[in-house]
């Protein structure tokens, strides 16, 4: 086999099996947070579809599936219909950057853990994921429906809000590691916990934390969707399989704010002390730990009003993350970082 063939074969399974790993994420995620939600609340959650209800997200994808396709009278078909496909696309195509472990070493090749390392992998993250906006705006807008347009309307103001701080949170730490890339950004926190950003640069991380709940609209920030305003919001319209890939678009890009979170700000796939080899082990454990805390925030914050939700995100988290990169050049400049 020729090398080209071989580094061929070796990117199609590597998609192949992170596609695969994010579809089962999926289905867990949407177990996992019912269940957590129903403890939290003193309810019991999915329990009769299986063992403690594991196969609760099977049966609800089979009855999806045949479900029936309803498309609005007066809706845009093109862009009804284009608006998961747009959703999914940008959501998968956004976590191909970004490495899941240390380089592996497979049969006398070195084989590291991501689909593609980009030198300008942050940059390629917050191209693609500015994208996902127009799934929203366009599902709102073709369906034809109030709620759904005023849910996209919303999404386009709260994304592009909270896409510059999104975006803003990521200075100080490229400044420290002095690179675009997330391994090299990994590797600048090896040794231990206290070479981490989130010890070096804490400001940063709570700021990302928000703006990432928010770009996710998540609870507190759930205003695309809100349910008790806007019956569902952008895909109040939805239905069977194309409902499916808008919740999937959605849990995916939680799972990749998750992911984020763990390589820029809690060490990766490093062991919090020194002298334990890193290992995918840990970053599993880191994310999970991440997305546990999105369902205690939803499980425990109250949804705030449209008008909080847009000062927050301009009088708050813009004014700290830019005070973050003034100091954090001023001290990587005297030499202190």
């Amino acid at each position: 086999m020729t090398p080209f063939l071989e580094e061929l074969a070796i990117a199609a399974v590597k998609v192949g099996a992170i596609i695969g790993l994010l579809l089962g994420l999926f289905s867990f995620m949407t177990w996992a947070e019912r269940r957590l939600l129903a403890l939290m609340q003193f309810r019991l959650g999915p329990n009769r579809t299986g063992p403690l209800g594991l196969l609760q997200p099977v049966a609800d994808g089979i009855k999806l599936f045949f479900k029936e396709e309803t498309i609005p009278e007066g809706a845009h078909r093109g862009l009804f219909l284009a608006a998961p496909v747009i959703a999914v696309v940008t959501a998968f195509t956004a976590i191909a950057v970004v490495p899941y472990g240390p380089t592996l070493e497979l049969f006398g090749r070195q084989v590291p853990l991501q689909i593609a390392s980009l030198d300008v992998g942050l940059l390629f993250i917050f191209a693609v994921t500015s994208l996902g906006v127009y799934s929203v705006v366009l599902a709102g807008y073709a369906s034809n429906n109030k709620f759904g347009l005023l849910g996209g309307l919303r999404s386009s103001a709260q994304m592009f809000s909270y896409e510059l701080t999104l975006g803003m949170s990521w200075v100080g730490v490229i400044m420290l590691a002095q690179s675009f890339q997330i391994a090299d950004i990994v590797g600048a926190q090896a040794g231990g916990f206290w070479r981490w950003n989130l010890a070096l640069q804490p400001l940063a991380a709570f700021t990302y934390f928000a703006a990432a709940t928010a770009e996710v609209s998540r609870t507190p920030f759930d205003l695309t969707e809100a349910e008790q305003e806007l019956v569902a919001g952008f895909h109040t319209e939805y239905s069977s399989m194309r409902f499916a890939l808008l919740q999937m678009a959605e849990y995916v890009n939680i799972i990749t704010v998750a992911v984020l979170a763990v390589n820029l700000f809690l060490g990766g796939w490093h062991f919090p002390f020194p002298g334990v080899p890193a290992s995918p082990l840990w970053f599993a454990l880191k994310v999970a730990a991440v997305l546990f805390v999105f369902i205690w925030l939803r499980g425990t914050l109250p949804r705030l009003r449209y008008d909080q939700l847009m000062a927050f995100g301009w009088k708050v988290l813009l004014p700290l993350v830019t005070l973050n990169i003034l100091v954090t050049a001023a001290l990587v400049q005297a030499g202190v970082l």
